[in-house]
């Protein structure tokens, strides 16, 4: 089976000691069966250290330091596994990072997650062009795409179609696009989203800080942004419409995941609009909001969950 993604992808690169936000900081690094045993196989004081680090339960995974810095992670950014053993060494979990899969009949889909400082960059800069170009393939038989699959797919098609449209603006576009799945936001104040979100499974303190800006009066105005902001709306549109082919009601979860993307942009906008404006600001914005949000199942179902409603 051949596996596709957004023809910006090959040009994702992780910056490595460079990151300003390693993800070998703060997450539970699971390790998978074979990653394991080849672990065990380590000798000498590599191996000595990783059979002390690796906290055996199901699942296994690396005992977090002072700071939940994973144990392997050097003061200077680099992984001491990469430097001695090379990047096959990597656990899956690992290797993967920021990248998710969709999995259809026919193919897999690929993509960036945007909680990866240098993928939130590639995707606010180059993310217009969503077109599917072949990345691999595996030895999984394909199959032809169920009614469904091309529904969803078709339906998609259209909708990154509108959001990367130069002819409207970002505000044009959200309304548009809510308008195609004869939708409407919950009728809440901005400070009522805040509670909302804020009532969230938390990981980093400091998103309180910027969630707290969602009660200003400050938003954005011109044009300026309208494209890095499309180009989120097409993230996010990319990444989760998939998940209504799994939901009883197709018609629903499909209007509730446009309407996710919808929000999802507009909280990062607000947000953006009470502080610093920048590429830079807005990235980092982009990026804890997908660590906060996309990143927890929990979190996902409930905003999935309200807008449902």
């Amino acid at each position: 089976m051949k596996h596709f993604a957004p023809a910006y992808y090959p040009l994702f690169r992780c910056v490595a000691g460079a990151c300003r936000h390693s993800c070998c900081i703060g997450w539970e690094i699971d390790i998978d069966p074979v990653t394991r045993e080849r672990y065990r196989r380590v000798d000498g004081p590599l191996g000595r250290r990783l059979a002390e680090e690796i906290v055996v339960e199901d699942p296994p995974h690396f005992r977090l330091g002072a700071g939940e810095r994973c144990p392997f992670l050097r003061e200077d950014g680099l992984c001491t596994l990469i430097l001695e053993l090379g990047e096959d060494s990597l656990c899956e979990i690992c290797a993967l990072h920021p990248r998710f899969r969709n999995f259809f009949s026919d193919r897999v889909e690929i993509g960036l997650g945007l909680c990866c400082e240098a993928a939130a960059e590639l995707i606010l800069t180059r993310g217009g062009d969503m077109t599917l170009i072949p990345v691999g393939e595996d030895g999984e038989e394909p199959f032809p795409l169920s009614e469904k699959e091309e529904q969803l797919l078709a339906f998609r098609a259209e909708l990154l179609a509108l959001c990367e449209a130069e002819s409207f603006t970002f505000a044009e576009k959200t309304k548009r696009l809510l308008g195609i799945v004869c939708a409407a936001m919950p009728d809440l104040t901005w400070g009522k989203w805040r509670a909302f979100y804020a009532d969230l499974e938390r990981l980093d303190p400091a998103w309180e800080g910027l969630l707290s800006r969602l009660d200003g009066e400050e938003t954005v105005t011109g044009t300026d942004w309208d494209a890095p902001l499309s180009h989120l709306l097409s993230y996010f549109l990319y990444r989760h419409l998939p998940g209504a082919l799994d939901a009883e009601d197709f018609d629903a979860a499909i209007r509730a995941r446009v309407c996710f993307a919808v929000l999802s942009v507009r909280i990062i906008q607000k947000i953006f609009a009470g502080g610093g404006q920048s590429m830079a600001a807005l990235g980092d914005i982009a990026r804890q909001y997908s660590a906060e949000v996309e990143y927890s199942d929990e979190n996902i179902g409930r905003v999935l969950e309200l807008l449902g409603e």
